[in-house]
């Protein structure tokens, strides 16, 4: 797909958000169903939620400052809480109203109609929910990521909402109408508790999976020609940000030019490697070896290369 910038992306969310919310409305008015009245619901949720990544994401831009040093980058994360609060909010207000029509069901008018609006509804959503969670990864942006799961969610309740709304016609059974409603209220509980977990994760630092660590230790061992080995080290991700501190013994009587050399080596090898990256090496003398951690064969960099 082409490089869209982030901010471009989440106007579009907006945008496709409010018409998918125009015909999941337009649905609920023709068939007065409960089932598509909280479909429509939870989509006002999804507008909502890309007005707070609009937000998000312009904060997380700015450059770092003198109160924050390091940057703005964890603002996505506090847009994907708030988002998950959200959707919590949603699920328990979906279910209320599942209760209340439960005790008194109706059959929906117009039933073919609501599929067919609510149908096209989640057309739209697959689409743009596809393209949300390609371009959040490609840029690793929990805003980014943390949308189109919501969308895709919708998305997966629309499937469920159209098969299921198919049998009341055929059986004329209204009670399936509250019940699909109560379905939607567990799935959209579901997925707000999966975004919340992630997003507070990632705000109390959390360790990269132990894919990226591995990569990070790789690097380090293949580029860091001249060390003895590397200890210590730690690694989270903020955004599309990495933060990586390690310590790094070089042979005692190494200059500090040549010591210095050696970091920048490995810094441009990570960077090459895990993308945009702050990076904090502590160089030690031999006699602080731990003789653990990240071992550096001898000429590894030339090897690697």
């Amino acid at each position: 797909m082409p490089d869209i910038s982030k901010t471009a992306l989440a106007w579009t969310s907006l945008g496709v958000s409010i018409a998918a919310l125009g015909l999941k409305y337009a649905a609920w008015r023709v068939t007065g169903s409960i089932a598509l009245y909280s479909d429509a619901i939870e989509t006002i949720i999804n507008v909502v939620a890309a007005l707070t990544g609009l937000w998000a994401l312009h904060i997380a831009s700015l450059p770092p400052d003198e109160n924050h040093t390091y940057g703005h980058y964890k603002a996505e994360y506090l847009s994907a809480v708030a988002e998950g609060v959200l959707v919590l909010m949603t699920a328990l207000a979906i279910g209320r109203e599942a209760w209340i029509d439960w005790q008194h069901p109706s059959l929906p008018s117009a039933p073919l109609s609501g599929i067919a609006l609510n149908g096209s509804a989640g057309v739209l959503n697959l689409a743009w929910a596809l393209t949300l969670l390609r371009a959040g990864r490609t840029k690793r942006s929990p805003t980014l990521v943390a949308a189109g799961q919501h969308v895709m969610s919708d998305v997966w309740t629309t499937i469920g909402l159209v098969g299921g709304f198919i049998l009341i016609p055929l059986t004329g059974w209204p009670w399936i109408d509250p019940l699909l409603a109560g379905l939607i209220a567990l799935n959209v509980l579901r997925v707000g508790w999966g975004m919340m977990r992630e997003s507070i994760a990632a705000l109390m630092d959390e360790a990269p999976d132990p894919d990226t660590l591995e990569a990070i230790r790789q690097v380090i061992a293949a580029s860091g020609h001249g060390a003895i080995e590397a200890h210590d080290l730690r690694a989270r991700i903020v955004g599309a940000m990495a933060f990586v501190e390690f310590h790094l013994v070089v042979p005692g009587a190494m200059s500090v030019n040549a010591a210095h050399e050696i970091c920048d080596r490995i810094e441009a090898a990570l960077r090459a490697r895990i993308g945009d990256a702050l990076i904090h090496i502590h160089v030690e003398p031999d006699r602080k070896a731990k003789h653990c951690g990240i071992a550096i064969p001898p000429y590894a960099f030339e090897e690697a290369v």
